[in-house]
């Protein structure tokens, strides 16, 4: 039978809590929400941490909100780390600001995970097959990190830092996501699995912010085919100040195709992977950027 290695556990009534106990207890001291990920690779004892925090306690991180002028000096909506992944599938707000989100929740695991699973879980996993990473990177979210000493905000763009590695240090704790609501925005994601629930062959995430009839604005990101979540820059780049049409969608697969560094395994070869992400981003923009223009059937 797999076991985890003995370990001391405490249960957070605080976010302040919960980060002073990382601070005290040192490296060796990990936070636990709903533990999908972590758990199995305590199990494996391929993660053996010696102190879990549990935060499940922490209501105060559990919503989403929308901020509006002249109440807030932007129009955001904000989402606390320890929200479920079932309460981003069934929220309203967020199928209207950002429909990615509904996309990307329906094909997350199964109804076990998604009960108990929380974005920040999610995004602190950093894993290269998670789907929430890519949305938020599309999307260009910032994310809230809180430790002892304050709060600061980073963007998306600068949270991964490497396979399983985030900006969150040992003694911070990522708090909120923050999404900039902009007029004439469409998001979508693809994504092509072997079967319901499974991690993705190759996903894409997009995001199109479109004025006057040209693409103001594009964020591309990437699942499953690199060693962690990949911001597809030249592809989304190529896209800005041109109109939309279904030619410049491929071409900017193409280019997304040539930004992925897929590797082969059981998932399939690296040809067939590229391929699927030029369909895939093609699509996603297609649906984007019908949901921005209100033309989607």
């Amino acid at each position: 039978m797999q076991t985890p290695a003995p370990l001391e556990y405490e249960r957070a009534t605080s976010i302040d809590g919960a980060i002073a106990s990382l601070a005290k207890l040192g490296p060796n001291a990990r936070l636990v929400a709903g533990g999908h990920s972590l758990i199995p690779m305590m199990k494996l004892r391929l993660a053996q941490p010696e102190h879990l925090i549990d935060i499940n306690d922490l209501q105060e991180l559990d919503y989403i909100e929308e901020l509006e002028p002249p109440a807030h000096p932007r129009h955001e909506i904000r989402i606390g780390a320890l929200t479920r992944h079932v309460t981003l599938l069934k929220s309203e707000l967020l199928a209207k600001r950002f429909p990615i989100f509904r996309d990307a929740e329906q094909v997350i695991a199964d109804p076990v995970v998604r009960n108990r699973g929380t974005i920040g879980g999610s995004l602190c996993q950093a894993d290269p097959a998670e789907d929430l990473s890519a949305v938020c990177g599309a999307l260009k979210a910032d994310v809230v990190i809180r430790s002892g000493q304050g709060e600061r905000t980073v963007p998306m763009s600068e949270f991964h830092v490497g396979p399983y590695t985030t900006a969150v240090k040992q003694t911070e704790m990522l708090t909120e996501v923050r999404l900039t609501v902009r007029p004439q925005a469409g998001s979508a994601h693809e994504k092509l699995e072997r079967r319901a629930g499974d991690f993705a062959i190759a996903a894409s995430s997009a995001a199109v912010w479109i004025q006057e009839g040209r693409i103001k604005d594009a964020g591309i990101a990437l699942v499953a085919v690199g060693p962690f979540t990949i911001d597809a820059h030249n592809a989304a780049a190529h896209l800005a100040g041109k109109p939309p049409t279904e030619e410049l969608f491929a071409e900017a697969g193409e280019l997304a195709a040539q930004e992925a560094m897929p590797a082969a395994d059981g998932r399939g070869p690296v040809d067939y992977k590229r391929h699927l992400i030029g369909v895939l981003t093609r699509r996603a923009l297609a649906r984007a950027t019908a949901r921005a223009l209100h033309q989607e059937p």
